[in-house]
């Protein structure tokens, strides 16, 4: 009896050599099942990658940045409508998400090497990863702010007398929504420049 490796490899070579039209078609079906069962699996988590579970599941972020977060309008107002991290930091549409997902890898990096494992170490580099988060949403047009909120669905007549005036202006001049409203839902980090 031949070794199961071998087994295999006459296998193969049997329907490379001679394949006949039900060889072939099972390869194409196990190559098509085989597909949706990973573009599925590989979906599926980079959805759950955009839960405040698995944001927040680092205890940097979990002892940092999230506790700021439950304390602001994002996370507990008058409509009960709660935005969870990834409506702000991962785009909606598909190749942009992949994008996010792919940077986010330098995440991981400081996640595994410590660098911001204590508040003295976030704090330290706090400054250099809102300027990061800013930079993002100004290429961006701050899409993901725009997601939600959205000049033409505004009511200006509603809102303060501040916003009143702001607003219809930054539309006018195209001005994105980072433009003025840094710090919204998180601490705004000390600048040595300022």
């Amino acid at each position: 009896m031949a070794a199961p490796k071998l087994q295999v490899i006459q296998l193969f070579s049997r329907l490379c050599n001679n394949p006949t039209p039900h060889t072939l078609l099972a390869i194409l079906l196990a190559g098509g099942i085989g597909g949706v069962v990973f573009w599925g699996g590989f979906n599926t988590f980079m959805e759950y990658t955009n839960t405040m579970e698995f944001c927040i599941s680092c205890h940097e972020m979990e002892q940092n940045v999230y506790h700021e977060y439950k304390k602001t309008v994002h996370y507990k107002n008058r409509t009960g409508v709660r935005v969870v991290c990834s409506d702000c930091h991962v785009p909606k549409e598909w190749t942009a998400k992949l994008m996010r997902k792919i940077h986010a890898t330098k995440e991981l990096y400081y996640w595994m090497t410590g660098e911001i494992n204590t508040p003295e170490k976030f704090e330290a580099k706090r400054m250099e990863l809102a300027r990061r988060v800013w930079d993002s949403m100004e290429s961006s047009n701050s899409r993901e702010c725009r997601n939600c909120h959205d000049y033409g669905a505004m009511r200006f007549d509603w809102q303060t007398e501040n916003s009143q005036e702001s607003h219809p202006d930054a539309m006018d001049e195209g001005d994105t929504c980072i433009d003025c409203h840094r710090g919204i839902a998180h601490q705004m980090p000390y600048d040595p420049d300022e």
